[in-house]
């Protein structure tokens, strides 16, 4: 059996520290998912592995990158990052690319590498030698230009949040913080509304949130 990593709580705390689905740990619903997919799901607590796609140079950079764009900025993080290592070295990408984009994992590592450009032109040596507010200007700052490095700025940042968006909601954690009560295979939703009308309720087995206010504006 893998060791599993969990922190000791990982109740639905929001990035802004609330706690909107108290108690709730959708681990608790794996007896009703299909072998396969709670295999595939519970794998996903186990002790990352060692890199086997970025170099640990690229580690450094990449993993303040993705907790400026998912704002974790405390623990217990989702292992974002080892997510993105483990798709890249399988060459699990999304199937296309922007034609005027290298390949997803060349475009990381060349993507890296320019963020530590950019830090040097600030006067340090690495991206992540640079503190979380200048960090988060230097990915402003990528966001919003049309030319980077030779690279079509937008598009790296949509490789930049393809990856993380999805790596990050992947991961039970994430699905605890938004009360998403996991895979519906195969017992399947019952309580679905009206498809027009907001007056789906929550399944039994879903999170029930503390406050209706999102805590998260942006």
């Amino acid at each position: 059996m893998p060791r599993r990593w969990r922190p000791a709580d990982i109740s639905g705390t929001t990035p802004g520290g609330e706690v909107r689905f108290p108690g709730y740990d959708v681990i608790g619903q794996a007896s009703a998912w299909d072998p396969v997919t709670a295999g595939v799901v519970l794998g996903r607590l186990t002790l990352p592995p060692p890199l086997r796609f970025f170099t640990p140079a690229e580690e450094a950079v990449a993993r303040p990158l993705l907790d400026r764009l998912l704002a974790q900025d405390d623990e217990p993080r989702v292992p974002v990052f080892e997510l993105i290592d483990a798709r890249l070295a399988e060459g699990e990408t999304d199937g296309w690319r922007y034609e005027d984009m290298p390949e997803d994992g060349a475009a990381w590592k060349e993507s890296l590498a320019h963020l530590d450009a950019d830090a040097r032109h600030l006067g340090v040596e690495r991206f992540a030698d640079l503190g979380v507010d200048d960090q988060a200007d230097v990915l402003e700052a990528v966001r919003t230009a049309g030319q980077w490095h030779g690279l079509p700025a937008g598009h790296v940042w949509s490789l930049w949040l393809r990856y993380a968006c999805t790596a990050f909601y992947s991961h039970p954690w994430a699905w605890n913080e938004i009360g998403f009560g996991g895979p519906a295979y195969p017992r399947g939703y019952s309580r679905f509304g009206s498809p027009h009308l907001d007056t789906a309720e929550r399944e039994e087995w879903e999170g029930e949130q503390a406050f209706a206010v999102d805590p998260v504006r942006q």
